[in-house]
């Protein structure tokens, strides 16, 4: 079959080669600490969509660092019970869906929430203030300064806060919660249920964000991650701080936070992908120790696949 990358029974077997920070768990479990100590504020003001089943909201909450995050929020317009919830997120430099994309979701009795990535293509505030590089691919941003300062650590935050407010709604049912989105959002797809053991189901497509240098070994640092071949080309031209620059990427890798995931899973990749390549994907994939599926796509690229909306579609009614 085609391929970009190694073979699909390498790929099903394959662990990552990107270094992981040894407080790595202290880490994360000092940001989540810090997000739950933080009042999200939350308002909720109706949005000019007019629907017969729907009630569409402009939804904005804070996170860290005193950002203002936006989301939109759609519910069915007589609610009756506890209902579920499905959160989505986008691609890198884009914006939350056209509020009529949210439609099947609310048809079928959930409410969605479609969160802006802060400082991207919506509505979410970036705040600022990170020593170094700003240039170039977000997930570069902070990175002069401290763990804490990458601008990764608080959008994965992010999309816990929009959990932590969904859940919180009186008529939300916080047991039946799913998290969907590709690439940039499959990342945060990974990144919400990761942090969020709570969420019951997720379906990322093609996820970003995982095993930094297994792109650079493949000479894929271009595009999507040209942050990294722009900062050691710039930064570290004879690369003597090249374990350590890994190493720091390592707290935003995805595939070191998969092991936390406790929903199922249906993740869904193509084996032509050179934006953001199979392996990376596996090397996340591989850690999830709960309940999982993979959708391989031997034809496709970064993309989303013929019938695959589809199913993930029907994925999402067993909640």
């Amino acid at each position: 079959m085609p391929a970009v990358d190694m073979s699909l029974e390498r790929l099903k077997v394959y662990q990552g080669v990107n270094p992981r920070p040894d407080d790595f768990d202290e880490f994360w479990d000092k940001s989540l600490e810090e997000m739950n100590s933080i009042d999200p504020c939350p308002t909720f003001e109706r949005a000019k969509f007019n629907s017969r089943i729907a009630e569409a909201y402009n939804l904005t909450f804070t996170s860290t660092k005193n950002a203002r995050i936006y989301a939109k929020f759609m519910k069915p317009k007589n609610v009756e019970g506890k209902i579920p919830a499905i959160l989505m997120f986008h691609g890198l430099s884009g914006s939350s869906s056209d509020w009529s994309s949210l439609l099947p979701y609310v048809s079928q009795g959930f409410c969605v929430a479609f969160m802006d990535a802060r400082g991207q293509g919506g509505y979410s505030e970036d705040v600022g203030g990170v020593p170094g590089t700003t240039f170039s691919t977000p997930f570069m941003r902070g990175f002069d300064g401290k763990p804490e300062d990458l601008y990764c650590r608080d959008m994965f935050l992010d999309t816990a806060m929009l959990a932590r407010v969904v859940m919180d709604l009186d008529y939300v049912d916080e047991t039946r919660i799913g998290a969907t989105g590709g690439s940039q959002g499959g990342a945060l797809t990974l990144a919400c249920a990761a942090l969020v053991p709570e969420i019951k189901m997720c379906a990322p497509k093609y996820p970003y964000l995982c095993d930094y240098k297994r792109v650079w070994d493949m000479d894929l640092d271009k595009g999507a991650y040209e942050g990294i071949r722009y900062y050691l080309r710039h930064f570290d031209p004879l690369h003597e701080h090249i374990t350590e620059f890994f190493t720091k990427l390592g707290y935003i890798d995805l595939q070191f936070l998969a092991p936390r995931i406790k929903a199922k899973v249906l993740m869904s990749t193509g084996l032509l992908d050179n934006c953001c390549p199979p392996s990376t994907q596996f090397a996340a994939y591989n850690k999830i120790t709960s309940e999982k599926e993979m959708l391989v796509y031997p034809d496709y690229g970064h993309e989303t696949a013929a019938g695959n909306n589809d199913i993930i579609f029907e994925f999402f009614s067993e909640l």
